[in-house]
């Protein structure tokens, strides 16, 4: 086949936010259109039945995207939310019980007497304003600091919500049961503790906790499929690393680690492996600065099933990672280069396409090509 470079090179040149992009290294190619922009920081999106989809943004604000229109209104209805640092409006997402329920949920960084707690809330939904508006937990990793939140959030299929709290850059936090930071927590769906959590009976723990040895957990998602819940976090200087979450296990953090100090070139933490420390499925080194994950699970994008689906910061593309069936990395590829942003976050359609957004303020949406 001939393919003329030049006439590419036009059309990438005319139609910036609609191009064509083929990934070298797979027989997929793809349509990238910029269906909005100007949104600040979108941290997290939520698609919605009616074809329009839910953007939170990190400074604050929530916002409904028409997808077809383009036409953008925002919601009005958010509690008081501390801005500042990485602190804001964090994740939004829905139930599997969505269309019968109606409940959105939320996290978001609340003002505890001046300081800041990763909260988890909901509310519903009416004419553009939410309604009934509930903290569900208010979690103990109140901080001045204004880093590491977590604050991702997803579903199971059995009625239970996950909401990943960082460590707050307070490293001792993590392998502290007594609080929530540094931790990735189970709740069912109105707040309350399910009564199989794996600290249910520790009175020197959190009951809420379903691991913990975390750094700062950007990325969580569970496949309903498999039933199993993935995981992704920053390392310090190296060491970002994804994990799959099992319940009880410590996952380290900052006792074994393969990231550095910051301000000088040691290791952190003690060593990379201890006994009854889970290891990572995947480390980075250097940093790609990981965000959000999913593991996909449409056929849309052929041979593509079952990977898992990164979005980077730093390295501003999307990290695909393949598995075999003990759940071990075997390849990895960094797609979408050319879209140079940094990706904060990256969900599934139901049509198996894909939605990113970036740290510039743009949702962009990947779809196949018809050639």
């Amino acid at each position: 086949m001939n393919i003329n470079y030049r006439f590419i090179i036009l059309l990438l040149t005319l139609f910036p936010l609609s191009a064509m992009s083929a990934d070298a290294n797979s027989k997929n190619s793809f349509q990238i259109d910029v269906i909005a922009s100007d949104l600040g920081v979108p941290w997290g999106m939520a698609l919605l039945p009616d074809n329009t989809m839910l953007i939170s943004q990190r400074e604050g604000f929530l916002s409904q995207l028409h997808l077809e229109s383009g036409e953008l209104v925002t919601i009005s209805g958010l509690p008081d939310i501390k801005v500042g640092g990485q602190g804001g409006l964090f994740d939004v997402a829905l139930p599997r019980n969505y269309q019968d329920s109606g409940w959105v949920y939320f996290s978001y960084n609340k003002d505890v007497g001046g300081q800041g707690a990763t909260t988890l809330a909901r509310a519903k939904l009416e004419n553009h304003t939410l309604i009934n508006w509930q903290d569900l937990l208010i979690t103990k990793s109140i901080s001045k600091t204004k880093v590491h939140y977590g604050g991702r959030i997803t579903f199971d299929n059995y009625d239970h919500v996950f909401l990943s709290v960082g460590e707050r850059g307070v490293r001792p936090n993590a392998q502290d049961l007594t609080n929530h930071a540094g931790s990735i927590l189970r709740l069912n769906l109105d707040g309350t503790v399910p009564a199989d959590n794996p600290f249910i009976d520790n009175d020197q723990a959190l009951s809420e906790i379903w691991s913990y040895g975390h750094r700062n957990p950007q990325g969580l998602f569970f496949n309903v499929q498999t039933q199993q819940l993935w995981e992704v976090e920053h390392g310090p200087r190296g060491g970002d690393e994804i994990n799959l979450i099992k319940p009880g296990k410590n996952y380290g953090w900052p006792i074994i680690s393969l990231g550095k100090e910051y301000n000088r070139d040691v290791p952190v933490g003690e060593g990379t492996q201890r006994k009854g420390m889970e290891q990572a499925v995947k480390d980075y080194i250097p940093s790609i600065a990981t965000s959000s994950l999913i593991q996909y699970t449409g056929q849309t994008f052929k041979g593509w099933s079952g990977s898992l689906l990164i979005s980077a910061l730093t390295s501003k593309h999307l990290n695909q990672v393949f598995l075999n069936n003990e759940n071990e990395a075997t390849t990895e590829k960094r797609l979408f280069r050319g879209i140079n942003g940094r990706i904060r976050n990256v969900i599934e359609s139901p049509e198996g396409w894909l939605y990113l957004s970036t740290d510039d303020g743009r949702i962009l949406r990947i779809s196949p090509h018809n050639e």
